[in-house]
Order: structure tokens, then C-alpha cells, then sequence
């Protein structure tokens, strides 16, 4: 349906702030060369979100990607719809591709399973009812976190990229989510997953990160 748009660069705008999900985003139009706004809002204070920010999300949070299609919430949803949009890069398996399953399972795990793991360390009153609470819920986040990047580090083994021989979307997403490892949160060390951590170095190189990541890439 858009192959034909797609051979040129077409402009998005994507609410954004750093350190969130949206970088990861930002990285995925990078490497399909396409133009883009960021909408840059605030996320990290307590006060209200901004009522453009709640017009295209209810839930308040980033990223947000606006197409001529309307707004997209929720980043494996807009991964998967950049890759297939913009197929002919190559970031993602089609529909009938064998590796397809799993590059959505990586996907779906990176975004519920590990994300909520790391919201248990950063808000932890998402997850208890009472203050005396949240020193548990953050100390069992940082063990979900360790045994959640042990099963990625696993399933890497030897492979060259999380899906095998070829660079994906997956790869990004994995990248991005090594970057919020933390020790001022308890957080594990990335060094613990040698695997995760070689794919993490090599996303790390491409320009599309060092543009998405000015400040971490900088200080590599």
C-alpha cells in the first residue's frame, strides 16, 4: 500500500522527551531516513501533562508518532509500524518471513516484561498502595531486571544479532532499554550480559544512535 510513498523520505512528528522509549523511536526514523519534528515534553515532573500530549495519548506518556494517519502510541506498536511501512530497509521480517514470531516476540517482551520491570525501580507507586511498599516493589524490579536480561543474554548466545545473522528493529529496542540500566536504581550491570552487551556496543556505533544519542555516544 506504500511501497511507492515509501522510496521517499516521508515527515513525521513524534513527541519526545530523552531518556524514554521516544529515543528509540528516534533512532528506527534515523535508520529509515525519514523527516521528522520531535515535540519535545516534559514527563518527569509530578505536575499535570500537557493537554496536546493527552490529545494524542491519554495515558500521558511518550512516544507518540504522528503520521497522515493519525497519532500512535505504545513503542512496539510503532516499530512495527515504521519497519513495515518502510519495508524495503529492511529493519524488520515480513509477515511471511519465518523469523517474523520471533522478532514480535523480542518486541512484545521488550515492552511489557522488561519496561515494567524498570517502572517497578522508577515508580514504584504504581505498584503499591502505601510508601512503606516501595522499597519492595524496587528491590523486586531489580531482580525481575537481572533475570529478565539473563534470559536475552541466553537467547543470544553466539548469534550476531538478536534474530540471527541480520540487523533488526529488535536490535534497537534492545539497545535502548540497556541504556536505562542505572546504579544509582540498584540496577544491574550491563557487563553481567556479555551477549547483551556486545549487541548493545554495536547499535551503539551506527550513526543513527549517535544521533539519537548525542550525550551518551559522546561520552563513550
Amino acid at each position: 500500500m506504500y511501497s511507492q510513498q515509501a522510496k521517499t523520505p516521508m515527515s513525521y512528528q513524534l513527541f519526545y522527551s530523552d531518556r524514554s522509549a521516544a529515543q528509540g523511536v528516534r533512532v528506527i526514523l534515523e535508520e529509515l531516513g525519514q523527516t521528522y519534528e520531535l515535540i519535545e515534553v516534559d514527563i518527569k515532573s509530578s505536575g499535570p501533562r500537557s493537554p496536546e500530549l493527552l490529545a494524542v495519548n491519554p495515558n500521558g506518556l511518550v512516544p507518540v508518532l504522528i503520521s497522515e494517519e493519525g497519532p500512535i502510541y505504545e513503542c512496539g506498536a510503532i516499530f512495527t509500524f515504521l519497519c513495515d511501512r518502510h519495508s524495503e530497509f529492511g529493519l524488520a521480517p515480513g509477515p511471511s518471513d519465518r523469523l517474523r514470531g520471533r522478532f514480535l516476540q523480542w518486541l512484545f517482551f521488550f515492552s511489557s516484561s522488561l519496561q515494567n520491570a524498570f517502572s517497578m525501580t522508577h515508580r514504584a507507586n504504581r505498584f503499591s498502595a502505601v510508601e512503606s511498599g516501595y522499597p519492595g516493589v524496587e528491590q523486586q524490579g531489580c531482580k525481575r531486571l537481572t533475570s529478565l536480561w539473563q534470559i536475552v543474554d541466553e537467547a543470544i548466545g553466539e548469534k550476531l544479532w538478536l534474530l540471527g545473522e541480520s540487523f533488526s528493529a529488535a536490535d534497537i529496542y534492545l539497545f535502548m532499554l540497556s541504556t536505562w540500566l542505572s546504579a544509582e536504581y540498584g540496577h544491574p550491570d550491563l557487563g553481567q550480559f556479555s551477549n547483551v552487551k556486545r549487541i548493545s556496543d554495536k547499535v551503539m556505533q551506527r550513526p543513527s544512535a549517535a544521533k539519537a544519542y548525542p550525550a551518551l555516544i559522546g561520552a563513550a
